[in-house]
Formats: structure tokens, sequence, C-alpha cells
């Protein structure tokens, strides 16, 4: 059984994406829902930001280095094809470095987001120690998704410099006692745990190694966290996790090599898994005595009811966590979203109750 574990329960995280107006309003709902119940808040990647990382795209259209090209993709979710269908590759005879790729757009979101925030805090509407959090896409991300199979050792090492270069950016604006820094690992987890093919081996040590090297970069009195996600195309996953073993692996390599601090981790748990296989492989969850376990099996498709079923038999195999939808609501109607927030509020209640 895991040991060391920081009580979440009782707790909501918010993983990122929320298709609300702006992030006024976002923060403004969720602080107001939630008080302390939610420990951080995000700005919900509102505009250009609501489909995740394809606002790159406009990045990467701007730089004289790349050319577009048709995109080969793995759709093995039906529901996703109509996503995107081009990728870039450096031009023959190019050389890329950090500078090249210029304002990637999230420091600028951050920063702006972050007056809104203090906006709300000096009104009220958040409370005294709730966090600002700012959700990042692993580089790895990005270079799956936008960059050729060619180009991507080459741009890899430019745009995570570039990445961790607005990282710098956004904690030199917020108040470290403020912040919280969330990596987004979508790819990351899918590749991992065998379902998409990297472009280095080994696989597994490749995914450890950037992750380990982006939590690093985040400084000391900043939060951090993952949010390891099979994706959300067209209400599922890229792939459906057969259990939570690999989530599990990955966490225990994350917390056995990373030199700071790690506040919180966040898994997903498909609708329909209400069994014990799926949760048996936390009982060997290693995390870190001030680590937070959130997961995220608040499902819409069956409420209340859905979700007391999934809680409980988690709670058979690991001692405590919060509780979350498995991944942003950024593809969802933004009419959807009101009712999903407040099924959160409902299952806190009934959990308190117990």
């Amino acid at each position: 059984m895991n040991t060391g574990l920081v009580c979440a329960a009782g707790h909501v995280h918010f993983v990122g994406s929320v298709p609300l107006a702006d992030a006024t309003a976002v923060i403004g709902v969720l602080g107001r829902n939630f008080g302390t119940t939610l420990r951080r808040i995000p700005d919900g990647e509102t505009g250009e930001r609501t489909n995740w990382l394809q606002f790159q795209e406009g990045v990467f259209e701007r730089m004289p280095e790349l050319e577009k090209v048709e995109g080969d993709f793995d759709w093995r979710n039906p529901t996703a094809r109509k996503a995107a269908s081009a990728q870039f590759r450096l031009k023959a005879g190019a050389s890329i470095k950090a500078a090249s790729f210029g304002a990637l757009g999230f420091a600028q979101s951050a920063i702006a987001s972050w007056a809104d925030f203090k906006a709300l805090r000096a009104s009220g509407a958040v409370q005294p120690g709730v966090r600002f959090m700012v959700a990042l896409p692993s580089p790895y991300n990005v270079i799956s998704w936008g960059i050729a199979t060619e180009s991507r050792v080459a741009v890899e090492i430019a745009y995570e410099a570039r990445v961790l270069e607005e990282l710098a950016q956004i904690c030199a604006a917020v108040p470290h006692a403020d912040l919280s820094i969330q990596w987004d690992c979508a790819h990351d987890m899918q590749a991992y745990d065998g379902a998409r093919t990297p472009w280095f081996t080994p696989a597994r040590e490749g995914i450890v190694e950037r992750l380990v090297r982006l939590g690093n970069h985040v400084p000391a009195a900043v939060e951090l966290g993952y949010h390891l996600c099979y994706g959300s195309f067209g209400g599922r996953h890229f792939v459906e996790p057969k259990d939570a073993a690999a989530m599990t692996d990955l966490t225990n390599a994350l917390m056995a090599r990373i030199g700071r601090s790690v506040q919180f981790m966040h898994m997903p748990v498909p609708a329909e898994r209400d069994d014990d296989a799926f949760y048996a492989p936390l009982s060997a969850l290693a995390l870190r005595p001030e680590t937070e376990l959130y997961l995220g099996l608040v499902h819409d498709t069956d409420g209340v009811e859905g979700t007391l079923r999934r809680i409980a038999s988690a709670r058979r195999h690991v001692n405590d966590f919060g509780i979350a939808t498995e991944c942003g609501f950024g593809r969802r109607p933004a009419e959807s979203v009101p009712e999903l927030i407040e099924l959160h509020t409902k299952v806190l209640t009934h959990t308190a109750q117990r």
C-alpha cells in the first residue's frame, strides 16, 4: 500500500481547459464554487488555447525554417479524425534554435490571467492560499503532434529550450508562493504505455528523463504537478488504459528521480471502470509525503452514482485521493460545463457525508 500520502479527500482538481467566456469567468466560477476545496485554479485555457496545444500551429506557420507537410497521424480513435491534417518539417539546409520560435503564447497568456486572478482574489472570489495554476504541455506532446518524424530530434531540442524560457518568464511574473505549474503529459503517457512510438529508445527511459528535466526546472517554491493523460478526442481516450499500472510505474519513476518536491499527480479513470482490476496497481504507488493524488473519475455520463462507485473501488487500493475529471473540458460544448462543475460539488457533498 502506498505510504506517506497527503490527505486530498474532500478536494477537487481541474486539469486546465474550461470553455467559459474568458479567464475571469473561469477563475471566478471555480473560486466561488469550491473555495479552499480547490487548492489551485487554472485560467481555463480559453480563446485560441481551447483546443489545447493546437494553437502552436500558428507559431510553426510563422517560422521561415519550417514548412507544412501532410501529417502522418495515428487515429486509433475514429472520433478524432477531424482534429488536424498537417505537420511541419525543417526546410532543407535550415537550422533551428530556441529564438527561432518567437513567442509561444504560454507566458503571455499566463501573465495576463495572473492579473485577473489577483483582481478576483482581492474581490473575495478566490480564497487566500489558493494558487494560480498554469498548465503547460510537455514539449514531447507538441513535437509528437506537430512535427514530422524526420525533424523531431532537431526541433525538440530547440522547442524545449524555448518552453523553458517561457516557464522562466511565468515564474518571474507570478510570486512563487502563489503559483502552481502542471505539466500536461498526454502523448508522453500514451508512449510510456506502448500506444505511441517515440523517436528515441528506450521509450520509457526517454519519457521519464524528459519529464524529470521539466520538473527540475520549476523553482522550488512553486508547486509542481503532472497530469497523466490518455487524450480526450471526441469524448474518448486515444487508447483506453487497461488498468492503472503504467500510470503507477511512471509516477513512481518520477518520484524516485525528481530533485525537488512534487505537490500533485493526476490520473484519468475511464467511465466504465469501477472494477478492482483497474485500481489494483495503485496499491504499489510510492508517492512522496507531500504529494497529493487526484483521480479523474468524475464523469457526467453516469453522474453522482457512477462516480461514487468508482470512488468506492479506488478506495480499496489507495489510501486517499481528491477528485477530478479525466481531462480538461476544452473539447466539450460550453453549455455542458456548468452542469459538470455542479457534479463535482454534489460528489464532494456526498463523500463528506460518509
